[in-house]
């Protein structure tokens, strides 16, 4: 088929979501006489420049399937909400008087979903046309139910960024670029596929996360408890990483971040740790992992002359750790209560610090 016919099948799709809801399957006022097989649930700050194009790529799915959009507005200062609004009137939009962060978004999204499955995603992100459709053949297969992801690609470039993570002992990500490498440590937040029971047995994304390794707990805690974690290698979606929250790509060669990313990052990597990690390895691991981080930052603050980085990263996740030790012992008995993974839960992780290979390839990141 001809582009320009690809794109009058799209427009005409679009037509028929608008006018009845986001299916063929409704009655004649307009609702959905059975519940979506899938909610794609899209959290939204400020992204009135990327949620058209995320939203139609969902729109133009070569999927025959009824499916719902929800959007969730983290309190845009933009015209977001508006634009959505006029855009794109059945979508689910839940607007939020306040800033409230990824996780809170999402769980908020998940109560309100009616679908089957639910697909997290990035409003940066962009679906391929076949992507849900992949996702929910293989989901609908599995005998036991898990995290499903699909691969990752640069939305400027095309460069396959990753299919899924596998993750170091301190739980930073190692990109997996290998197709017949389908079990893995990690998916991606940006577009991660659940089953709505599954979410709900782990309990969503921990609502005092805010934002960032939202994903990592998840997988981790899916993982402690028995369910796979699994990359197909078909399929895909294009992402322009950093768009939505700014920082964690490479530039030139060099990685950019910013403060608040690494601090959010660094705590909450090491809270997932101090929930997940299985005994008798946390009570070796973490420890040895306080001491890097400790030792990391101050040999950074020392090369870069400044106590700004030492200060806001490294010092902050110290006192979060000490502050939350309560609520991350709570946290952590009910985590383990229903162990089912064993000695598989370290399959998907590697010996190697992922952040000693990105500083010897790479230099130090840029901190802005």
């Amino acid at each position: 088929m001809s582009e320009k016919g690809k794109q009058a099948g799209v427009e005409e799709r679009k037509d028929l979501l608008l006018a009845h809801g986001h299916s063929p399957n409704t009655d004649a006022g307009g609702n959905s006489t059975r519940p979506p097989s899938c909610s794609v649930c899209i959290a939204n700050y400020n992204g009135i420049d990327l949620i058209g194009p995320c939203i139609e790529s969902v729109i133009a799915q070569d999927f025959n399937l009824p499916v719902e959009i929800i959007v969730h507005d983290d309190a845009s200062s933009d015209e977001s909400v508006s634009f959505i609004r006029t855009r794109y009137p059945t979508v689910k939009l839940i607007p939020s008087k306040e800033n409230v962060g990824f996780c809170v978004s999402n769980n908020r999204m998940a109560e309100q979903a009616r679908g089957e499955y639910l697909l997290l995603l990035n409003n940066d992100a962009i679906l391929r046309p076949d992507a849900i459709k992949t996702l929910y053949e293989f989901a609908s297969k599995q005998e036991t139910p898990g995290i499903l992801g699909i691969p990752q690609y640069d939305l400027g470039t095309g460069e396959l960024l990753d299919i899924g993570d596998r993750l170091d002992l301190f739980l930073n990500s190692v990109p997996n670029r290998e197709r017949k490498i389908q079990e893995v440590g990690q998916i991606m937040g940006a577009c991660l596929w659940v089953p709505r029971r599954l979410w709900h047995e782990l309990g969503g994304f921990p609502a005092w996360f805010g934002s960032l390794a939202e994903e990592t707990y998840l997988c981790c805690l899916a993982r402690l408890k028995g369910y796979s974690v699994t990359a197909l290698p078909t399929s895909g979606y294009d992402h322009l990483v950093g768009g939505s929250f700014g920082g964690g790509r490479l530039v030139g060669g060099r990685m950019r971040t910013s403060y608040r990313r690494r601090a959010l990052a660094e705590r909450n990597k090491s809270f997932t740790m101090a929930i997940c990690y299985p005994s008798p390895y946390f009570y070796v691991i973490f420890p040895l992992h306080l001491s890097v981080l400790a030792l990391e930052g101050l040999l950074l603050s020392c090369i870069k002359r400044d106590l700004t980085l030492w200060r806001q990263v490294y010092v902050n996740c110290m006192r979060e750790l000490w502050t939350n030790r309560k609520k991350l012992k709570q946290h952590r008995r009910d985590a383990q209560k229903y162990v089912g993974c064993g000695p598989d839960f370290w399959k998907r992780h590697t010996v190697t610090p992922h952040k000693l290979k990105m500083l010897i390839g790479h230099g130090l990141p840029r901190i802005e």
